[in-house]
């Protein structure tokens, strides 16, 4: 359009007569400057509260928000996940579901009491149990004011004035009413496990905030010295050796275990002496202590020596002896072949200890150092007194090898240092032993997962082997900020008050009415009708994964805008071991079903060269630096054009690539909004009576909204996004666009033909519009008032265009897929004579087709729309001649490319013979000069019979 109003340089100038394109829709987007006044009008508005009224009566689609811990601004990976679910409930709503959202945090636990730690000290040194719980309630609500600022520049659509909280009194009430279903049901019960322990945290973890790193351990071989060896070879001392990479465990030691089907045999290293050693192993140990055997006095199966009941020294402390036991976990693969069983250290030995009836000791206190019970080193601090067993080991005569193992162990997730196992007094969540008119809890969890559509699908078989591996599920902490676990045991036998459904509820209710948890702490005993002197009252709080566990009663339950099971819950892929399985297990606990029908999972942030970001390599990009530079839109089309199903690659070429596509996009919706410019919905032309081409750009784009559509009803965001810029790009930038410039720029302006056009284009922008409002949130609404006669202020509740289609055509798809052909190959030969400076340009070439069969029928049905269409000032079309014109990319069509014959209007820049023979207007043809003056030219529409070629 430009060109051709600077071309009008001759004595009449023909500017006025153009269709000038025009639109307050600017080129430059500015988004980091304007989102935010958006958004501020946004919420003056109230906008998610018209979004909801949009669809009252509506079918429900629940996205169950998990709830993000309060701690902290706001990563690259919060923000993947809460806009990914942001499109999930706006493509909802725009297929007409009442999709609320009601975004929620993690409030309670041990980061955010770490943190009031270092203001104002710990309980009970400088600030009381009460104070300090009211400073950890006022610091989480700092860091949801945070976040939730941070949460809703992403343009995130939610119930931001009314999100639920762990830590609300309601919420914290509701918490301890399904510790008490689950009570009831008898899925949870005291007992002394051995749990994941943080000698840092001073508590036990649950196991999804335990990570394996590398860590090198001291592992030694040490025997244990058969009592009454003769019973396995007369004459002669013999150890049964076992190997560990926790020497502390030893003074916890009251067994040692060998495995049923394993081969055993006694093996001599000396006159005096020989070991117990799995068959397998006897080469690489004898190697590794430096011995050679002098024969192998007798075999026995494991079975035959647990049979044999036999009795063994414990190598440090002299007045233990432990048994020779069986046990399922022992293999001959590694070690020794068996296996030093600690009961109270770890989940193998302890189910071995249940079943021989082993103590379930526990001499290590919670700071790690050894209590009195230990009988060796008490006082000690484990890590300290492991040299020092081993020493003494080797003084005894026990030690048989001292190496260095590097290998993979648990560590704390929050302080990065590895754990212990330790057996303590706790509650538990029993996954293996049946409920109350039911299964167990594993196997009622591994039935439901059948019936979880899993998104990707690989996530059914990681959940599913979690599961089957889950040991009981520890829910009690030993700490202050947290929802309390309510109960009183008797002091004697451990067992909970007969009227404990009915404290637990009466407690809730305080907390509910009382301002929180603290009301349990300052409620008596007597308040509560319990006699203190026979029941201790607990001072354990639930775990946090408990808290966020249990939201599906807790809030789903107690919303009316929600509804359980929910529709989907999303989550990093993490949370198949976190709140995926808590919120599984304690449905199951409390309902007998999954509170899912759906679960979606998406990767973890990385950069561009796929490195984990962290402060030590310095490659951490937080989306607010994003936003700052490009704004929310470019952020989150970053996400949607992102495989979420995969490791996200963050970094400047990735966000310049979002920054590229978000460009073509508003630039063509801006072409759109800039020739609509005058236009008003009552002058658009019927569908069956448009040009063909306009008709069949409405066609292509209601085949692509299907597929949009689809793309977003299974989640496939990234393919929604492709079809979204390749309509862009290819339809209509490279196709369609093109060919409408000359009739928008040079039609009369209310002439049928530039209507049938503008119709077409304000159908587009319509559609197109809704297209992009799920991911491009901020931009559809800057769209939206400008698109005319609007009948909502927003874009958000609306639902999906229906574009009209053409009952009936001269040209069909398979027509239309024929000419795509042609003008392709001539798009192609035209290059090739521009470069050849044959022709200057397209409009100033004369074509000549010789077409076959399909083809040239195809063709044919264009009429004089075939000029236009190939965007040429002349073409004729020819059948099929292998001796005229040249080969094209096509065999079955050759061209002929010659400059056109006439004079180039001043006005349309066609080359045409009539050009000077008007006397009134002779810089122009007569095609301009209609258009100008008289009724205007006049088109072939879609419904009326085509001519013959």
């Amino acid at each position: 359009l430009l060109h051709m109003s600077q071309d009008t340089t001759n004595a009449v100038d023909y500017k006025s007569t153009l269709n000038l394109a025009n639109t307050s829709f600017s080129m430059k987007a500015n988004l980091a400057n304007r989102e935010p006044e958006w958004l501020k009008s946004w919420q003056q508005a109230k906008l998610y509260e018209k979004v909801r009224a949009s669809r009252v009566g509506k079918p429900k689609y629940v996205l169950h928000d998990g709830p993000p811990y309060a701690n902290g601004q706001i990563h690259l990976g919060h923000a993947v996940n809460k806009v990914l679910k942001d499109i999930i409930v706006k493509s909802k709503t725009l297929s007409g579901f009442d999709a609320p959202l009601v975004p929620g945090w993690d409030c309670h636990g041990l980061p955010i009491e770490l943190k009031v730690e270092a203001k104002v000290g710990k309980v009970g040194q400088k600030v009381d149990a009460a104070a300090f719980r009211a400073a950890c309630r006022e610091y989480a609500a700092s860091q949801v004011k945070l976040q939730k600022a941070d949460f809703e520049r992403l343009g995130v659509l939610a119930d931001w004035q009314n999100p639920y909280l762990t830590m609300n009194p309601k919420q914290e009430a509701d918490t301890v009413r399904a510790l008490g279903a689950m009570m009831k049901r008898g899925t949870v019960a005291a007992g002394s496990k051995p749990v994941n322990w943080c000698l840092d945290c001073r508590s036990a973890l649950a196991e999804a905030e335990v990570e394996y790193e590398d860590k090198t351990s001291e592992a030694i071989d040490v025997g244990f010295r058969v009592i009454q060896g003769d019973r396995l070879t007369p004459g002669i001392n013999i150890d049964a050796v076992i190997w560990t990479t926790t020497p502390w465990t030893l003074p916890a030691n009251q067994a040692v275990a060998v495995g049923d089907h394993i081969d055993y045999a006694v093996v001599q290293v000396a006159d005096d002496r020989a070991l117990l050693l799995a068959r397998s192993r006897i080469d690489d140990c004898l190697s590794a202590y430096g011995l050679e055997s002098l024969g192998v006095l007798a075999e026995f199966t494991g079975s035959e020596l647990a049979a044999m009941q036999l009795t063994l020294q414990h190598p440090l402390i002299e007045s233990r002896q432990v048994p020779l036991i069986n046990a399922d976990h022992v293999i001959d693969e590694s070690g020794t072949g068996l296996v030093h069983i600690a009961p109270g250290h770890g989940g193998d030995d302890y189910i071995a200890g249940l079943k021989h009836g082993l103590p379930i000791d526990n001499p290590v206190g919670g700071n790690g150092v050894y209590l009195d019970s230990a009988q060796v080193f008490a006082g000690e601090h484990i890590y300290k007194a492991n040299p020092q067993i081993i020493e003494r080991l080797e003084t005894l005569g026990a030690l048989l090898n001292h190496v260095p193992f590097f290998h993979s162990y648990p560590h704390c997730w929050r302080h990065k240092t590895p754990i212990i196992f330790r057996a303590t007094p706790q509650w538990f969540v029993r996954m293996s032993e049946p409920v109350e008119g039911g299964d167990n809890l594993k196997d009622q969890c591994l039935s439901d997962i059948k019936n979880v559509t899993w998104t990707p699908d690989w996530g059914q078989n990681r959940i599913e082997a979690m599961v089957k591996n889950r040991p009981d599920w520890c829910i009690s902490r030993q700490r202050t900020w947290g929802v309390p676990i309510p109960v009183f045991t008797d002091i004697d036998t451990g067992e909970l008050h007969p009227n404990t459904q009915q404290i637990l509820e009466t407690v809730a209710q305080k907390i509910e009415t009382g301002g929180g948890v603290q009301a349990w702490y300052d409620l008596s005993d007597a308040e509560l009708g319990v006699d203190s002197e026979r029941y201790a009252k607990s001072s354990d709080i639930l775990d946090v994964w408990f808290d966020s566990g249990v939201t599906h009663t807790a809030v789903l339950e107690q919303r009316d805008e929600l509804s359980t099971p929910a529709d989907l819950y999303l989550e990093g892929s993490d949370q198949h071991r976190g709140w995926f399985q808590t919120s599984l297990i304690s449905s199951e606990a409390i309902h007998g079903r999954a509170p899912f029908k759906q679960v979606l999972t998406h990767g973890f942030v990385v950069d561009e060269a796929g490195h984990k970001m962290s402060k030590s390599k310095g490659n951490i990009i937080t989306p607010q630096e994003v936003i700052n530079k490009s704004g929310a839109d470019i952020l989150r089309l970053w996400i949607a054009s992102s495989d979420y199903r995969y490791e996200m690659a963050a970094g400047d070429k990735v966000f310049a690539g979002a920054a590229d596509a978000y460009r073509r996009i508003r630039n063509t919706l801006r072409f759109l909004l800039a020739n609509l410019n005058g236009f008003t919905p009552d002058q658009a032309v019927p569908v069956d009576q448009m040009i063909a081409l306009d008709a069949h750009i409405l066609n292509l784009a209601s085949q692509t909204q299907a597929k949009i559509i689809k793309a977003y009803d299974e989640m496939d965001f990234h393919a929604a996004m492709r079809l979204i810029t390749d309509f862009c790009s290819q339809e209509l930038g490279g196709f369609y666009l093109d060919i409408i410039k000359d009739r928008q720029y040079t039609g009369q302006t209310t002439g049928a033909p530039r209507l049938s056009a503008q119709t077409a284009l304000h159908e587009l922008i319509t559609a197109m519009v809704r297209w992009i409002a799920p991911v491009l949130s901020f931009t559809a609404q800057e769209i939206w008032p400008l698109i005319a006669d609007q009948t909502q202020a927003f874009v958000f509740t609306a639902t999906w265009h229906e574009l009209p289609t053409a009952t009936s055509s001269t040209i069909s798809e398979a027509d239309w897929a024929q000419i795509m052909i042609a003008k392709s190959a001539l798009n192609k030969a035209m290059d090739d004579k521009r470069a050849a400076k044959v022709v200057t340009g397209s409009l100033s070439a004369a074509v000549t087709l010789y077409a076959k069969d399909e083809l040239f029928e195809a063709l044919t049905k264009l009429g004089d729309e075939l000029r236009f269409v190939l965007i040429t000032s002349s073409a004729t079309l020819m059948p099929f001649n292998a001796d005229q014109g040249d080969a094209s990319e096509s065999d079955a069509l050759r061209l002929n490319i010659a400059p056109a014959a006439g004079t180039k209007c001043a006005r349309c820049w066609h080359v045409l013979p009539d050009v000077g023979t008007h006397a009134a207007h002779p810089e122009l043809c007569g095609r301009c000069i209609i258009n100008i003056e008289g009724s205007g030219e006049e088109r072939l529409p879609l419904w009326r019979p085509t001519w013959s070629v």
